[in-house]
């Protein structure tokens, strides 16, 4: 990477993080791929042509779809930032590819399932004194199921970050976008119950060593979870049960929009993944509950013409 365009790629990062209030994991993954296109493009990357980076793009063939999307996104952007800062007169950026991603539909856990992940954590906490590990389990599940935590939102929580009194927390999520995350009853009386066991000077709600427990540990302890179970673990993942708090908050109701709050989706686009399963719900609504229902119900078997 030549020198003037390393010293124009820090000046759009920095942009990106302080205007844009970009991730450290997607200003990471700019970085890298405007590095590697600064490398292909002997020229420089600043200065590059619309031949060049067409010529670019072709080697991005055998790539994964969203790995191409996102490389494209870097390039268009920086471009823009040049063409906004004076560096260019002209956006040779509209020439690059724009697959899109195939958003894959989550997977999804039962009410079956959860409820059998809960009595797993039941049984154990049941006894006279149990183990400081359960009542730790305890509150992780309960908190991504019934709040839709993120696991690193998870993992970082500070020691008093959940009062006992009230029934929400403000949370500073990806991109440093704020949001209201809601805490049941169930959550803040397992949190309670774990917090009793969490030295008064330490700073994190779930420590562990000098820090705070990890992403790959809180993976581990849901995955073993999972296999207790009953559930095959490869459908387990914190993720997992983010996702099903989504999907059955969505079953029962609840207004996408809110939805699209309590989960801190930047796009609406990304909540709306979830309307999958809601499908069949729909369908039913409408053979019960639609004035005409008596009519007739609603045959959404495909007809040959």
């Amino acid at each position: 990477m030549i020198a003037a365009d390393r010293a124009l790629i820090e000046r759009f990062l920095e942009m990106l993080t302080a205007e844009a209030g970009a991730a450290a994991n997607t200003v990471a993954a700019y970085r890298s791929d405007l590095a590697l296109a600064s490398a292909a493009i002997e020229g420089g990357l600043a200065a590059a042509s619309i031949a060049q980076l067409q010529t670019l793009a072709e080697g991005w063939q055998s790539l994964a779809r969203a790995t191409v999307a996102r490389k494209s996104a870097a390039l268009r952007r920086f471009y823009a930032f040049l063409l906004d800062e004076g560096h260019r007169s002209d956006d040779p950026g509209k020439a690059l590819p724009r697959p899109g991603t195939a958003r894959s539909l989550p997977k999804v856990l039962s009410h079956a399932d959860v409820d059998r992940l809960f009595a797993v954590i039941a049984d154990r906490c049941a006894t006279a004194r149990p183990l400081p590990g359960d009542l730790r389990l305890s509150a992780l599940t309960e908190l991504l199921y019934g709040s839709g935590l993120r696991a690193t939102e998870l993992v970082s929580l500070p020691r008093n970050a959940i009062h006992p009194d009230r029934p929400f927390l403000i949370l500073k999520g990806k991109g440093g976008r704020e949001r209201l995350v809601p805490i049941s009853d169930r959550a803040r009386a397992a949190v309670a119950a774990w917090r009793a066991h969490v030295a008064a000077d330490r700073p994190w709600l779930f420590p562990s060593g000098k820090g705070h427990l990890t992403r790959i540990r809180l993976y581990q302890l849901i995955k073993a979870l999972a296999a207790d179970a009953g559930i095959p673990p490869d459908r387990m993942s914190p993720h997992v049960l983010r996702h099903a708090f989504a999907t059955h908050l969505l079953e029962g109701g609840a207004d996408l929009r809110a939805l699209q709050t309590m989960l801190g989706h930047a796009d609406i686009a990304t909540t709306e993944i979830y309307t999958h399963v809601d499908a069949s719900r729909l369908v039913e609504l409408v053979n019960t509950r639609h004035p005409l229902a008596d009519a007739g119900r609603v045959d959404v078997t495909p007809r040959r013409p």
